[in-house]
């Protein structure tokens, strides 16, 4: 089993960065995600929105700023996302290979030595406007 801490580090250093297989190691069985505006279920779940950001996005570095923080079974911490912009996105004007950076903050539940539930605000608004959206 791996610590909350070393498991926050290979969410951000590999799955984030594109090992999708990360997913099966460090999340539960029945991981719930929990986004914004949606859910996701599973480690599939949850390495199918990271693949999908990959989609409108390339070198994508995620820099961790303030953590992981581990008390009570729970990890939180706060992540710098940085990217170049692939297009796609609804809504956006801004040209391909557009450089990106917005902030956002996890906090995940563990049990039985894996993530078992997520919830991540970040900061959309941000990342909309610097992709040219109004």
């Amino acid at each position: 089993m791996d610590s909350a801490e070393h498991l926050y580090h290979r969410w951000i250093s590999d799955l984030w960065h594109g090992d999708f297989s990360v997913a099966e190691e460090i999340l539960t069985p029945g991981f719930v995600g929990h986004w914004p505006a949606f859910d996701v279920h599973g480690p599939q779940g949850a390495a199918e929105q990271i693949r999908q950001s990959h989609g409108y996005f390339t070198d994508i570095q995620v820099t961790v700023d303030v953590g992981p923080i581990v008390a009570d079974g729970l990890v939180a911490a706060r992540w710098t996302f940085h990217g170049s912009y692939r297009g796609g996105i609804p809504g956006a004007t801004a040209a391909p290979g557009t450089r990106v950076s917005f902030a956002g903050q996890d906090i995940f539940r563990v049990a039985d030595g894996r993530f078992a539930e997520y919830w991540v605000v970040s900061d959309g608004l941000g990342m909309m406007s610097a992709l040219g959206a109004r």
